[in-house]
């Protein structure tokens, strides 16, 4: 696979999408597109069509699992590869997000300069 360059952030908290873009722009030199919605993410990913999608899982509205299942519903969506990011951990939390078609889970808060290369990492380990 690829080296992972475009990624899409979903994510409806200003702050964190402040810093998750920072983080990965600047430390990762990832291209990224910020989507304050899920609503949102559906009318942009295929316009810019990223190769990963960071899905915050509690957003007003279509939150982060029925943006997924909306994405996979959708042929021209449905294999692009999912992270979801929440405060929610518990080990039966992040086991239901995988079975949803989650790559991975990250707990928030996380640290910003390490979250490039655990995308990198992730990213190997998927592909």
């Amino acid at each position: 696979m690829s080296r992972l360059n475009r990624i899409l952030l979903v994510e409806d908290e200003p702050d964190i999408q402040a810093v998750v873009r920072l983080s990965l722009e600047m430390v990762g030199q990832f291209q990224v597109e910020v989507c304050g919605s899920g609503e949102a993410a559906l009318k942009r990913v295929k316009g810019f069509s990223p190769e990963l999608i960071l899905l915050d899982v509690m957003m007003p509205g279509l939150d982060g699992p029925a943006t997924l299942a909306a994405l996979r519903a959708d042929p021209s969506t449905a294999s692009i590869p999912v992270i979801f990011m929440t405060a929610k951990v518990q080990p039966q939390e992040v086991q239901h997000y995988k079975s949803l078609g989650a790559l991975e889970v990250i707990a928030k808060p996380f640290d910003p300069m390490q979250l490039p290369e655990r995308l990198h990492t992730i990213w190997g380990q998927n592909s």
